[in-house]
């Protein structure tokens, strides 16, 4: 499975890697820095837990 997160819709909510800090990442000022990310087999559920928080709706699923 692999996510794509625009940046451009990305306000730093912080929901997405407060729920998955094993696939999503924040830079300083609270916004998303996983760009184009490929989900580690396992972590599929906490991807989508923070794809499915994210109230701008910046996170995709690009492949699976």
């Amino acid at each position: 499975m692999r996510i794509a997160v625009d940046t451009t819709l990305c306000t730093g909510h912080g929901r997405c890697y407060s729920l998955a800090p094993e696939v999503f990442a924040g830079d300083d000022d609270g916004y998303c820095v996983s760009v184009a990310v490929e989900v580690p087999i396992g972590l599929e559920t906490e991807a989508l837990k923070g794809l499915r928080n994210c109230p701008e709706r910046a996170i995709r699923v690009v492949d699976t």
